[in-house]
């Protein structure tokens, strides 16, 4: 048997499995030639040999049988350390650049490689039964990511990482709303990684793939395998951590996997939809750990940011549509009315091309309040006065019951008084409704509230700038 042999039962294989398991599974098979009617290969990792020899080792077989080869069956063996990981690194180490996974999302494949992963690159490992999702986007790079007021400092830091280097703060924790970007900086840190490092192992997962994998790992009792794997790798990063809180085990593990990478001076980034001391149900020691480097809070898109995104993904259909016209105004229409989040305004974007292309009009204002007729309609959202006094309380850390009552405390009235002016900006309640609302206080004290709010800002940069995030946290 030869490896034009291998090659052809490797094709036949990719139609068999699938895609994501032949990149997962088939792929990383290193074929070590037919001995006896025994076709020998090395995997990286027990936990490979294990997995394969349960799933694949007769589908393998069949298929070499019908390239040709003489073989009664497989035999994969791990690799020895020497030859799998070179000078003081373990098998696992290649595992891990070999069988990263995504945030459902993967990690990405070496340039040049048509897919496959790489020895020493940033890699990914789609696989399915839960086990990871799609590969990375290959748009989601440094280079598209649009950059504003309210997430420069969360691409500032995820450049600095992406450089490979030693940096000042590990972890690196993004947080943020749906469609903010932290997903997008991930993949981009990734993709800047294989570029740059081609000696890192970067690691890439959702919290959801780490918990599943750990209890895989109990089950099949290669809990030390899993710990070799995950403790080998340069760079580990998690995609919305959240989900492990209130699974006791797992937090146990990823404690103890944290712990012995930022000893090793090995890199973690972490993203989810909260700061950690805001992630409930998640243990005291792991949400200090996690705060312990950068927390970066991407903030709800302005206006200007909104307007350079669509103006960006508009020159990118511009050149998929040619000759479509798109008239003065529009984007300046979409970037005030969608507010809610990125995906649904470049979703919204995406429709309109498509409709004016399907149609061959051009996109007028007219045109595009048909057309997104119903995503204009779900964006004229009305905020409450009940949902800012709960947004106010949850910010400042009170309790609500103590903002409508009666005590003066500085540290209760502040944020009061904060609420009140939200109320009379971002409603068209009155001032005495305002103020029943507020435990039935009188109009003149929601009107004095207000203006030692506004007076404050301008003096106290701090409270301007938590005034002006609340609000766009509320307007998203």
């Amino acid at each position: 048997m030869t490896d034009e042999t291998w090659g052809q039962a490797k094709t036949e294989l990719l139609k068999a499995v699938g895609r994501n398991n032949f990149v997962t599974w088939i792929e990383p098979l290193v074929f070590r030639g037919v001995a006896d009617g025994i076709a020998r290969f090395e995997v990286p990792t027990a936990f490979m040999r294990d997995w394969i020899s349960r799933n694949f080792a007769e589908q393998i077989c069949s298929k070499l049988i019908s390239a040709g080869a003489e073989v009664d069956r497989v035999d994969i063996v791990v690799q020895s350390r020497r030859r799998a990981g070179g000078a003081g690194r373990g098998a696992a180490a290649d595992a891990a650049a070999g069988a990263g996974v995504g945030d459902g999302t993967g990690a990405a494949a070496a340039p040049g490689t048509g897919g496959r992963p790489a020895r020493g690159r940033a890699t990914r490992m789609p696989a399915e039964s839960g086990l990871a999702a799609a590969p990375l986007d290959s748009r989601l790079t440094f280079d598209s990511f649009v950059v504003g007021k309210p997430n420069e400092l969360a691409h500032a830091a995820a450049r600095r990482v992406a450089e490979g280097g030693r940096v000042t703060f590990n972890p690196l924790f993004l947080y943020g709303g749906v469609g903010l970007g932290k997903t997008h900086l991930m993949h981009a840190i990734v993709h800047e990684l294989a570029i740059r490092r081609a000696d890192l192992h970067v690691l890439y997962l959702s919290a959801e793939q780490f918990m599943y994998r750990f209890v895989q790992a109990l089950r099949a009792r290669q809990i030390m395998d899993f710990k070799e794997l995950f403790r080998s790798v340069d760079v580990l990063m998690v995609d919305d951590v959240q989900f492990i809180a209130g699974k006791d085990s797992t937090q146990e593990e990823f404690f103890h996997t944290f712990n012995a990478l930022v000893d090793q001076n090995k890199q973690i980034v972490i993203s989810a939809d909260r700061a950690p001391g805001e992630i409930k149900d998640l243990e005291e020691r792991i949400k200090s750990r996690l705060q312990c480097g950068l927390v970066v809070d991407l903030h709800p898109t302005d206006y200007e940011l909104r307007l350079g995104i669509l103006q960006q993904k508009a020159e990118f259909y511009r050149r998929q549509y040619k000759g479509l016209v798109l008239a003065d105004g529009v984007l300046e229409f979409l970037a005030h009315r969608i507010t809610t989040n990125v995906r649904v305004l470049e979703g919204a974007l995406t429709r309109l091309f498509a409709f004016a292309s399907l149609v061959g009009k051009e996109i007028t204002l007219e045109l595009t309040q048909d057309c997104l007729s119903d995503i204009l309609r779900q964006s004229e959202r009305k905020v409450t006065v009940e949902e800012i006094q709960r947004k106010v309380s949850e910010h400042y850390n009170i309790r609500l019951s103590d903002m409508l009552g009666p005590k003066r405390l500085r540290q209760i009235a502040r944020p009061r008084q904060i609420a009140m002016w939200l109320a009379k900006q971002l409603t068209s309640r009155s001032l005495p409704e305002i103020g029943r609302r507020f435990g039935g206080r009188d109009h003149t004290t929601v009107m004095h509230g207000v203006r030692r709010i506004e007076a404050l800002m301008a003096t106290d940069a701090q409270l301007a700038e938590d005034v002006e995030m609340l609000r766009r946290m509320l307007e998203s």
